[in-house]
């Protein structure tokens, strides 16, 4: 039996699933730095958890990332509760080679640099009107996720995907349902966890399914009629294929660059230097981009399960084992990015993780990176001034870091 290797002295294993202490208290910073400098790779078993290796520096993630042969994501994507059922799934996101190429490919070209830039008019659109609204209300305080961060993402989605306006805030519900299942304020009132997701997902899929239905007959240039239309060694996806591609889409295309906008915010108002570097000069807004994806990182980790005996940083994984790759402690990784700890706009280069890496690298990071640019460069241009005006609520997960609620004082024109 291999002897696998304990996390030091001191480290609660609690501090890294327990998505009720991510919400109080942020994501656990100095846990994984004294992890990455003592135990890079070490076995975890948190009580009422399923037991996970966790790799912590830059390196070992990308090691794992870019092998699906000795580490697969086809045993769930994220740390789970002890007992949790493994339900398989056709997701792009969940798939191995040699399935995970063709998938993955029937999208690509819709995210592609030239794709997104197609796109530009009607993202400065939606943004504009986004900002316009917001002055017209001429309000001093208001919740800056809820005005700004929010509405943006799921608006582009939906927009992409051809959803009519009218059922966005109905997407935008659902994912917040699914995404924040752990977080009471997204549960209805005697529901577990499970049930909350469960209920979501089976009303979001119910209506997908009748969006799809109306494109087979009625096709047009947007997302949903390009997938229903698409092949895979001749033949057209499955129903539940397109259900769980558009279903990734919805939630991956809102919930993360909601987050990395609120948190790039939230960044700002901590290092106000950097934003007074910024209205000096908008021509830093691409690396400020980077910067803020890097400190932000929605996503916080993924979960590889071990196909064959294998070894990282030297030390040895039995295969069968879980391993949790730590995404936001390798974006803090000292071996890697100088001063790690400070939010700098003009860092460069910047080899953050907050997209993963591999061959599941976000399809949509080109996407995000519009969104985040277009979004700030508004913020700069008409946010005269801002400051906080009370507590940061974050969201209750281990998974994604996400501010539900900041409330700002300041004055968009």
């Amino acid at each position: 039996m291999t002897e696998r290797l304990a996390p030091p002295a001191g480290i609660d294993p609690m501090d890294l699933v327990d998505g009720s202490r991510f919400a109080s208290r942020g994501y656990p910073h100095a846990v994984w730095a004294q992890l990455r400098a003592e135990a890079p790779v070490c076995w975890f078993e948190p009580e009422g958890w399923t037991p996970f290796w966790a790799v912590t520096r830059h390196a070992d993630i990308q090691l794992v990332a870019k092998q699906p042969d000795r580490w697969s994501n086809e045993h769930g994507l994220i740390i789970m509760p002890a007992g949790a059922p493994i339900q398989p799934s056709d997701m792009v996101v969940t798939l191995d080679p040699p399935r995970h190429g063709p998938m993955r490919s029937v999208a690509i070209r819709r995210f592609t640099p030239r794709a997104v830039r197609e796109r530009h008019a009607e993202i400065e659109r939606i943004t504009t009107q986004i900002f316009d609204d917001v002055a017209a209300e001429g309000l001093e305080e208001f919740d800056f996720v809820e005005k700004i961060a929010a509405p943006l993402p799921i608006a582009v989605i939906s927009w992409i995907l051809g959803v009519p306006s009218t059922d966005w805030q109905l997407l935008f519900r659902w994912t917040n349902e699914i995404i924040g299942k752990d977080d009471p304020e997204f549960r209805r009132e005697g529901e577990s966890p499970g049930e909350t997701l469960r209920r979501a997902r089976g009303e979001l899929h119910a209506y997908l399914g009748e969006l799809i239905a109306e494109r087979r007959t009625n096709p047009g240039d947007d997302m949903v009629s390009h997938l229903i239309a698409a092949e895979i060694d001749g033949q057209p996806l499955t129903e539940n294929q397109l259900l769980n591609y558009v279903e990734l889409m919805v939630e991956a295309g809102n919930e993360t660059t909601r987050n990395a906008i609120s948190g790039g915010l939230l960044a700002f108002s901590e290092f106000p230097d950097q934003w007074a570097r910024l209205l000096a000069d908008p021509g830093l807004l691409p690396t400020a981009v980077e910067e803020t994806l890097r400190w932000v990182s929605p996503i916080i980790h993924f979960i590889r399960y071990t196909k064959v005996d294998s070894e990282i940083h030297g030390v040895p994984i039995p295969a069968g084992d879980n391993v949790a790759i730590i995404f936001a402690s390798g974006n803090r990784d000292e071996d890697v990015f100088g001063d790690p700890f400070a939010f700098r706009i003009d860092r460069s280069p910047n080899p953050h993780l907050a997209f993963g890496f591999g061959e599941h690298f976000c399809m949509g990071a080109h996407l995000a990176r519009v969104e985040l640019e277009t979004v700030f460069r508004h913020l700069v241009d008409r946010l005269e001034w801002f400051e906080l005006a009370g507590p940061v609520e974050r969201l209750s997960s281990n998974v994604n870091g996400g501010i539900k609620h900041l409330q700002i004082r300041g004055a968009v024109r």
